[in-house]
């Protein structure tokens, strides 16, 4: 892949492989001296950490629809080549029309795109697969197609065959593999610092792309990215902002903290689950993540408790979804056990009876740290048991719809469950 340049990875469904696939690449590619990015299309705090893990460089979300087009072609632009992984089905977005698809970061950076097809229960079948999405939309350029799970040479050669006649190059085929699963829960896969052999996963990954892929010709489809323009960027809310960053409170933009960075605002990382204290700051971040599976230690975790509640008397405290939760009075988990919380806000959640919530939002301030309107996206499977006090956001779903106000603030202390993505 050239310099400047940049290709996605897109797949008909979920569910697909092109996470691993993508992974598989972004080593493959390395380990051949090409200094590769990974991006990643949609609202997805957990697979750009495994691209980061696979390429050694940052990652960032690349979202259609809740991102300004100059602040993706901002995000998109670099030295090195651009591989962007595809989230859902090529053209499923938010409804009623699907705005915010892969696709339309494809029509936006004017990229190309390999289709990978699930051909684990198909054969002569994929060739109708293949028509329909490089027929669909002559917007598109699907340049080539990546066939995965495949049983046999046999399977293969009945693959190929078909989908020979459509002019639509095959660039590889990945055999059915054992031993590259990629583990979930209910906010999508385990986080990548949480898999003690993701360095191993990777490279098999590797291995397979680097064995069945053809990478000089896939390689050859990529296009320069265009020029940058200069983006607006989201104003720091204080000089010194202190962020949680752990396990339990993973899920930042790094695009957001990026624009905090250059526009001169400190960094200040800190661990709730190491029980530190919160850091000399003008302003505490606690993004969102996944604090109800760590309940009972952050309950227990004195010192951070401490230097929270010290800190929300006179300076502001923000959460988003799990730091949100956080700052409440209880958490119930899964098991059904209620644990305190920092008391910040009058607010108690559950996850004893699930409730999935999600879909993107488009907020309006009525108080807290960032005014204005937001693009934003919730999903999550708390239930609110309590929730009482000042809202903080009018909220909007896709279509524009009124939903119920979100979130709360209380005196320094503010949050909800919404993630901000970029100024609306």
């Amino acid at each position: 892949m050239k310099r400047g340049s940049g290709l996605i990875i897109a797949a008909p469904s979920s569910g697909s492989g092109k996470t691993t696939i993508t992974l598989g690449l972004l080593r493959a590619l390395k380990r051949k001296g090409i200094a590769v990015r990974g991006a990643k299309s949609g609202p997805d705090y957990i697979d750009p950490r495994f691209h980061e893990a696979a390429a050694g460089a940052p990652c960032f979300n690349l979202d259609a629809w809740a991102m300004r087009p100059e602040r993706i072609k901002t995000l998109a632009a670099g030295d090195g080549p651009l591989l962007i992984e595809g989230a859902m089905g090529l053209f499923d977005g938010a409804p009623p029309d699907g705005r915010g698809s892969v696709a339309d970061v494809a029509r936006t950076l004017g990229l190309a795109v390999i289709l990978v097809v699930d051909a684990a229960r198909m054969a002569q079948s994929a060739a109708p697969i293949v028509y329909g999405f490089t027929h669909y939309d002559p917007s598109i350029f699907i340049a080539g197609v990546i066939l995965n799970k495949v049983g046999s040479a046999r399977h293969e050669a009945m693959l190929r065959r078909a989908i020979e006649p459509l002019n639509v190059p095959v660039l590889g085929a990945i055999p059915r593999s054992a031993g590259i699963e990629t583990p979930s829960r209910h906010l999508g896969l385990v986080q990548a610092q949480e898999r003690a052999n993701l360095n191993e996963f990777i490279e098999k990954a590797a291995d397979l792309v680097d064995e069945n892929v053809d990478l000089v010709a896939l390689s050859d489809f990529a296009r320069l990215l265009p020029t940058a323009p200069v983006a607006s960027p989201i104003a720091p809310p204080a000089q010194r902002i202190a962020i949680a960053q752990d396990r339990a409170f993973a899920f930042a933009y790094p695009h957001i903290l990026q624009d905090w960075h250059r526009a001169g605002a400190e960094i200040l990382p800190f661990s709730p689950l190491e029980n530190a204290p919160v850091p000399d700051a003008d302003f505490v971040f606690l993004p969102g993540g996944y604090p109800e599976l760590y309940a009972g230690q952050l309950a227990s975790a004195d010192r951070f408790l401490a230097s929270l509640r010290a800190h929300g008397v006179n300076k502001p405290v923000y959460g988003e979804c799990g730091g949100y939760m956080m700052l409440g009075d209880g958490l119930i988990d899964a098991q059904g056990t209620r644990h305190a919380m920092a008391g910040l806000l009058p607010l108690e959640t559950s996850f004893a009876a699930r409730r999935l919530h999600l879909g993107y939002r488009t907020l309006t301030a009525l108080e807290g740290p960032f005014q204005g309107k937001w693009n934003a996206h919730e999903f999550h499977y708390a239930s609110t048991l309590r929730a009482q006090g000042t809202p903080l956001f009018h909220a909007q779903d896709a279509e524009g719809t009124a939903l119920p106000d979100m979130g709360l603030t209380q005196g320094h202390i503010s949050g909800s469950f919404a993630h901000i993505i970029d100024a609306a």
